[in-house]
């Protein structure tokens, strides 16, 4: 039976037909459709609007076709309201959580503890103004922290290996105990330089030439990157051991110092030996002094923190597996090459009669004197040797080495460029001795010259890693070679050379710039001291006034106590007056 409704007709009620009889309008709705409002009386159509005279006509849209009963409705399609302009999802991974990332949580007490007594240590033993015994002392209160970071890590999670990393610590001690046994500041400050970069290198994990590069930026970075990493690690610590633990930990130190400086006074008022023994441990007090222990302690704390978050997470940037390079053809670089190789037969022809011929050959071939044809070709073959090398790696690069053929191509080409790289090294330095026999020494030219015998041992090395199949080891090996370049240069004590061998030319043609024999450090008064009277005051009057002040423990030099022995009492300017020129 059928139910029937009800439509409004007249103000009354009446039923209706079934709804198997009912007009289409009123049959029930398909599954999922919305039933018609058989309240609304149904709309009418609009007639279209006249067209206006200046106007075009409004394009009407037809209306959308009518569903056919029984069909499926349509799926609707995005709503644009509804579409974020930002995308979903997780972000992109950083280059830090790609390359460097964090591994571990908190410092540990090692950590924490090490960079304490790394600060400490420095602040009581470095002396900023000068080189010194304080320098390798607090060198070494920071690498024996780190050291200990690292042992506590277990082998497996490493980034560094420990004998290296004890190499390169070992490394870092040796060019700040420079400072030791040589005063001349322009030496000490590149070995503190490179210091830094084999610090870098001892908690750094990189092989690759990038990573070489970035680990000495990765040190300072991780300094900044460790500050939540120790809050984290003293909270640890605080919650582990309670607040309890701290305050009597910092009782306790409070109370020894205080004991410390009540019976040092006592002992010191007692005797006039243990006096003197405090008064040369103990700086000299004044206001800078404590900004000073400030400011040492920070840059140390903040390099062992640095360095210990290197060693717990070791950073990958610029290490990781290169993008393949686009080869090209054999042809292609062979011709280049080639052409620099053409070259420097050239050279090399010219070279070997030169260095095999007399002055006069010389003077006949090139028109000029022994020293202006030396002075006039030195700085352009450093150029040449640099440039040398930059063609070297860029063929390496992109040469194709699939087949034996192709890599025995490359072998021999790039030997025979090594060669002639060589040779220009050989010749560069034989200007070098040349320029210096007619004008003398300085410590530029003694540096340059330090720095081209690194550049033949750079190219050695690259000779060599052409041979063996595995090169991950010649980034470092390089550096290690620099290393051992500043430090055959402490060895040689390069003040006290150029002052001897100015000495000599003084002897020899009474021709030699005394002014700049002045200028030079304390490690050439034994030298100076053989000038001739008025020449011997004249080098020795600046030395003898840096020297005037003895220097306490942290600031010890070998090269100033020496001299200071030679130059007891400073010497007038003003009787011995030096003029900028030749005699």
């Amino acid at each position: 039976m059928s139910t029937p409704t009800f439509e409004p007709q007249d103000g009354q009620h009446r039923p209706a037909e079934s709804t198997q009889d009912a007009t289409p309008a009123a049959q029930a709705p398909a599954d999922g459709a919305t039933p018609p409002n058989l309240w609304k009386p149904p709309q009418q159509p609009q007639p279209p609007r006249p067209p206006q005279p200046g106007r075009p006509p409004v394009p009407t849209q037809p209306p959308p076709p009518a569903r056919p009963p029984g069909s499926p409705p349509q799926p609707l399609g995005p709503n644009p309201a509804l579409i974020s302009p930002v995308r979903l999802g997780p972000p992109n991974p950083t280059l830090f959580q790609l390359r460097w990332p964090r591994r571990s949580v908190a410092a540990g007490p090692d950590a924490l503890a090490g960079a304490l007594i790394a600060a400490v240590v420095a602040a009581a033993a470095l002396p900023l103004d000068r080189p010194g015994i304080g320098w390798p002392v607090a060198g070494l209160g920071l690498v024996t922290a780190l050291l200990v970071v690292l042992l506590r890590i277990e082998p497996q999670r490493r980034g560094t290996g420990a004998f290296e990393a004890t190499c390169w610590s070992a490394a870092t001690v040796a060019l700040l105990s420079v400072g030791v046994f040589r005063a001349a500041g322009w030496l000490f400050a590149l070995c503190v330089l490179a210091a830094f970069g084999t610090l870098a290198l001892a908690v750094g994990a990189g092989r690759r030439v990038p990573a070489v590069f970035m680990a000495v930026l990765n040190l300072p970075l991780a300094g900044f990157r460790a500050l939540p990493w120790v809050r984290w690690g003293m909270a640890r610590t605080r919650a582990r051991e309670g607040a309890a633990g701290a305050t009597r930990v910092l009782a306790s130190i409070g109370l020894g110092v205080l004991l410390l400086v009540v019976f040092g006074a006592l002992f010191a008022s007692a005797d006039a030996a243990f006096d003197r023994i405090v008064q040369a441990i103990l700086p000299e007090l004044s206001l800078a002094t404590p900004v000073r222990w400030v400011f040492v302690g920070a840059v140390f704390a903040f390099l062992a923190i640095g360095g210990a978050y290197l060693l717990h997470n070791p950073s990958t940037v610029g290490d990781g597996t290169p993008r393949p390079a686009r080869t090209v053809q054999w042809y292609e670089w062979v011709v280049p090459v080639g052409a620099v190789l053409a070259v420097f037969a050239i050279f090399v022809g010219v070279q070997v009669a030169v260095l095999f011929g007399d002055r006069d050959y010389v003077m006949r071939t090139a028109g000029l004197t022994f020293a202006d044809y030396a002075r006039k070709g030195f700085w352009q073959l450093l150029v040449v040797t640099l440039l040398t090398l930059v063609v070297i790696a860029v063929t390496v690069r992109k040469a194709a080495r699939e087949t034996p053929r192709q890599r025995l191509l490359l072998r021999v080409l790039l030997g025979l460029l090594s060669a002639g790289a060589l040779v220009v090294v050989v010749s560069a330095l034989w200007r070098m001795d040349v320029y210096e026999q007619a004008y003398g020494f300085s410590r530029l030219r003694v540096l340059v010259s330090a720095f081209e015998l690194w550049l033949g041992g750079l190219i050695v090395l690259i000779m060599i890693a052409g041979v063996v199949p595995v090169t991950r080891w010649l980034p470092r090996t390089a550096v290690a070679l620099w290393v051992a370049t500043l430090l055959g240069l402490a060895v040689l004590n390069p003040d006290r050379f150029i002052a001897e061998q100015n000495v000599a030319r003084y002897a020899d043609h009474n021709n030699s710039d005394i002014w700049y024999l002045s200028t030079l450090s304390a490690d050439a008064a034994p030298a100076l001291d053989k000038l001739p009277p008025g020449a011997r005051e004249c080098a020795l009057s600046q030395i003898s006034r840096d020297v005037h002040d003895a220097d306490d423990w942290r600031g010890w030099n070998l090269g100033r106590a020496e001299a200071r022995r030679i130059v007891p009492d400073p010497v007038r300017p003003d009787r011995f007056p030096c003029y900028r020129s030749y005699r």
